[in-house]
């Protein structure tokens, strides 16, 4: 999975980026920081089955405290999109190339309303963050539309004649988008368009494409810099009709993960507060800042920037995590080692999908699959369920 950072320059993506993935990003409050884009990993938080299970979890490509195991996902952090991107302003035709394989946006939303839509500083409240939300939206419509309609009329004239289907025809326009035929399905059923791909219009076509991404690229929206936002345009950031909103403070979020990692406190990212080590000698202006975030947090419960993730991972790309292990019985890898690896799979997904995720060959030579918990052994069609422990079984 990977979740694209938008967001206009200058209103804290690279810091969200930071934040959830400790990479280092260059921030700077002005705008186009940002030039290429910025890949890290993050992760999504799921309960680990060495609990019930009663063993020892060895971890190989996730991490496991205390019973929650932290399941790697990859955030990329884009240059800032301004007005008419999709024309080739500012950054645009860069900013769009690198989102093709996004399968979700996190657009960050200067909640202060500090910055202009280019990302100019201006005076607190004087910019009305509503105006980012739709030129982006708008932006990314326009960009799937302009793609999408490429060579259409010659397209539109020969699927007419000879009737093919519609969805398959805009399939063929969008498959470097990573946009699937039933995406395509589900955007044509619920946009009302005109029964003959001839007779479709500008205002048609840009319909299908905002209901293309809405199907295909989801998106939430990171209400950032809470903590010095006006309650009363947070309230109606929050209230937008159409949008999913979290309040976030990423500045909040880099500096507890940073203290943590230098032992002044104990924090889980995710948390709804943190608990300064007994061990830890903080001057005044720390203890200051501890305190300024820990008042933040108890205003909004927790930070944001880990909700964004996973709200995207589990509520939009409705993702379930997947113990795969070879040994049922012992629950290890080849190795040995105890439930070594967690994958996040899309809900549906079968269990030969699980054994294609975990290689290549096993889903070639799949024969059967065997269910850890209640060791009953399924085939390829077995749709999985979130935290099955799983054993494949294929053709050596």
């Amino acid at each position: 999975m990977l979740i694209g950072i938008v967001g206009k320059p200058n209103v804290g993506k690279s810091t969200f980026f930071s934040a959830a993935t400790l990479a280092t990003a260059e921030i700077a409050n002005y705008p186009f920081t940002t030039i290429k884009p910025n890949k890290g990993m993050a992760f999504v938080r799921a309960k680990c089955p060495h609990i019930e299970f009663n063993v020892k979890c060895q971890p190989r490509n996730s991490a496991c405290e205390n019973g929650v195991r932290l399941v790697p996902t990859e955030l990329m952090d884009v240059a800032g999109l301004v007005p008419d991107a999709c024309q080739g302003k500012g950054l645009g035709n860069q900013f769009l190339d690198d989102l093709r394989n996004a399968d979700a946006f996190i657009h960050v939303v200067d909640a202060t309303g500090s910055t202009d839509c280019e990302g100019n500083a201006v005076k607190p409240g004087s910019h009305d963050p509503v105006e980012d939300l739709q030129f982006l939206e708008r932006e990314i419509v326009e960009w799937i539309k302009g793609i999408m309609e490429k060579g259409f009329d010659k397209l539109a004239r020969a699927a007419h004649l000879e009737s093919m289907k519609l969805e398959q025809v805009i399939h063929e326009r969008l498959t470097g988008l990573g946009v699937s035929e039933a995406q395509v399905s589900a955007a044509l059923r619920i946009s009302s368009m005109p029964a003959k791909i001839i007779d479709w219009k500008d205002e048609d076509r840009y319909r299908l494409a905002q209901n293309i991404r809405r199907q295909s690229k989801p998106m939430i929206i990171a209400l950032n810099k809470a903590d010095m936002a006006d309650p009363a345009l947070m309230k109606r950031l929050s209230e937008l009709e159409g949008y999913v909103t979290v309040p976030t403070c990423a500045e909040t979020e880099l500096a507890l993960r940073r203290a943590t990692k230098t032992g002044l406190i104990t924090y889980v990212p995710g948390d709804k507060e943190f608990k300064i080590n007994d061990s830890a000698k903080l001057n005044p202006n720390q203890k200051k800042a501890l305190d300024y975030m820990a008042q933040v947090m108890q205003r909004y419960g927790g930070t944001g920037v880990q909700q964004c993730i996973e709200k995207v991972a589990f509520d939009m790309l409705e993702l379930i995590v997947v113990y795969p292990v070879e040994d049922e019985g012992h629950l290890t890898d080849h190795d040995g080692n105890v439930l070594p690896d967690a994958f996040l799979l899309r809900n549906g997904s079968t269990a030969k999908d699980l054994a294609y995720k975990v290689h290549t060959d096993l889903g070639d030579h799949f024969i059967r699959a065997i269910n850890a918990r209640t060791h009953r052994v399924v085939g390829h069609d077995h749709v999985l369920e979130n935290e099955d422990v799983m054993t494949i079984v294929a053709k050596r």
